[in-house]
């Protein structure tokens, strides 16, 4: 059986990899904005990542400035011999503001406010229609500045669901959850 990231057949692609594993993931603490590095498990998922994609000959590689998220791109990057210096930070793919509720558990901010809700700015959360904005901004840049070229972008949870929504559309049943990356899952589209 072929590998799935066979250089051959994945040509002029976009590759979106949700960062690795943290503390606060394990814990299912709000990290939002806040710095977090990996953990042990989020460095050997990247590892796991790097290896999957390791015959990839990315153009490009963009990441979000969180630690989590650029440190799972330098471990990619290593694998795939780019230099790190190749890695181009863009704040557009770092996540979401989640305002006071960032470092809570999830029982404890659950019922505080709808993260689906457009509307919904409680606790000084980053309004869903601007985080939506400077994701589809980003794509759209990309697509356009890098068509047909390999790009790797890594980031997060929440802008790996709005990242679905550009290329695949909302989801028909409603639920945002479920396109939600798990650590180090690897999406890949046509970059044409």
């Amino acid at each position: 059986m072929a590998d799935r990231f066979d250089k051959k057949k994945r040509d002029k692609m976009i590759y979106i990899v949700r960062h690795g594993q943290t503390n606060w993931n394990l814990e299912g603490r709000n990290q939002g904005r806040i710095d977090i590095e990996l953990n042990e498990k989020g460095i050997q998922q990247a590892e796991i990542t790097s290896e999957k994609l390791k015959n990839i000959k990315f153009n490009k590689v963009f990441s979000s400035p969180l630690k989590r998220a650029y440190k799972t791109a330098q471990i990619i990057c290593k694998k795939c011999e780019m230099q790190e210096n190749c890695i181009i930070v863009d704040e557009r793919l770092i996540e979401r503001s989640n305002g006071k509720l960032e470092g809570l558990l999830r029982e404890e901010y659950k019922d505080k406010i709808d993260f689906s809700d457009p509307n919904d700015t409680r606790c000084g959360v980053e309004p869903l229609q601007e985080f939506r904005k400077r994701i589809e901004n980003f794509f759209n840049n990309i697509c356009k500045e890098y068509s047909e070229e390999n790009i790797l972008v890594v980031t997060h949870a929440g802008v790996s669901i709005y990242a679905r929504c550009y290329f695949e559309g909302e989801p028909q049943d409603g639920d945002y959850s479920k396109y939600k990356l798990k650590n180090c899952e690897v999406l890949e589209y046509e970059n044409k």
